[in-house]
């Protein structure tokens, strides 16, 4: 099995020439010429670990064709550039736990490079792999961007609702979940981030104050020494989630814009993922233009 599959190649397709986008500027590299780069894409098409509705294998495709057509200018920290796609990683057949497997290995050679790794799912089943490379020589913390904790027990093998269980067990250092919504998690769970010393920013307070809500998720993850920030695109209120498990009461997009704005700021962190976006269930493309949006936010406070 090769390292990557092959990226798509980039086009802007405004014939405007002022209009410099993402498809002008993101360019194909390998693994060995990723330090070029500030930041590498890399497709992790799977979905096979959700709880409820498939679709999100067709997650980073979609993301990248909606990218591709979005500006690079940000007002605050201008054009976006130095960004490269390594391609999406081979998925294996196999149960949950074999996948994990195969794509952990990949992940930590991408997490060797100075490039900062940016995912694009694919499910949140990926998180854990995705994530536990950096726990061999580092305190990580993590910022969970989600409706949900994520912390379910791994009864019967790892699903989607178990990355922060597996990743707690295997030596996270912190946790903090920002846009939880009420009667979405069981006391269980919210008890075993609690006892943890996990921070939980429910929805309607991040939405309130999306700045303190940062501040709340920074103050918990104090003193880890790595950063890593997942945004489970199901955050968004319902109207705007073309997900697996789209619910009421969610941030609106300007808010999660924001929000991985600040942190992705933050000069400790080690990696970004959108996850769940499952283009099939998406109603006119918004989930998906959200979640792309998310991307080049990310992207612009990490260039700042």
């Amino acid at each position: 099995m090769s390292s990557f599959i092959d990226p798509p190649t980039w086009s802007g397709p405004s014939s405007d020439p002022a209009d410099e986008q993402f498809g002008d500027v993101v360019t194909a590299t390998t693994l060995e010429e990723a330090d070029a780069f500030d930041a590498v894409l890399v497709g992790e098409p799977y979905d096979g670990a959700v709880i409820s509705r498939a679709g999100a294998a067709a997650g980073p495709r979609a993301l990248r064709e909606s990218l591709s057509g979005v500006k690079t200018h940000h007002f605050g920290s201008g054009p976006v550039r130095d960004v490269a796609d390594l391609g999406d990683v081979p998925i294996p057949d196999g149960s949950v736990a074999d996948v994990q497997r195969a794509i952990r290995e990949r992940t930590a050679a991408i997490h060797e490079r100075e490039a900062l790794p940016v995912f694009l799912g694919g499910d949140n089943s990926l998180t854990y792999p995705n994530v536990a490379p950096l726990l061999a020589d580092a305190s990580v913390g993590v910022v969970n961007i989600d409706a949900h904790l994520d912390v379910r027990e791994t009864r019967d093998g790892p699903t989607s609702g178990t990355p922060y269980r597996q990743l707690h067990e295997a030596g996270l250092d912190g946790y903090a979940c920002l846009g939880a919504r009420h009667f979405e998690t069981s006391t269980a769970y919210h008890e075993f981030v609690r006892e943890r010393g996990g921070a939980v920013v429910t929805a309607t307070e991040t939405a309130a104050d999306p700045a303190g809500a940062v501040e709340r998720a920074l103050a918990a993850l104090e003193g880890v020494d790595r950063l890593y920030c997942s945004v489970d695109i199901d955050v968004l209120d319902a109207p705007y989630c073309g997900v697996s498990a789209p619910t009421p009461g969610g941030l609106l997009p300007r808010e999660v814009f924001d929000i991985v704005g600040r942190l992705a700021a933050d000069d400790r962190l080690a990696g970004f993922e959108v996850v769940e976006c499952a283009p099939p269930l998406d109603e006119s493309g918004r989930t998906v233009d959200a979640a792309a949006r998310t991307v080049a936010h990310a992207l612009a406070g990490w260039a700042a």
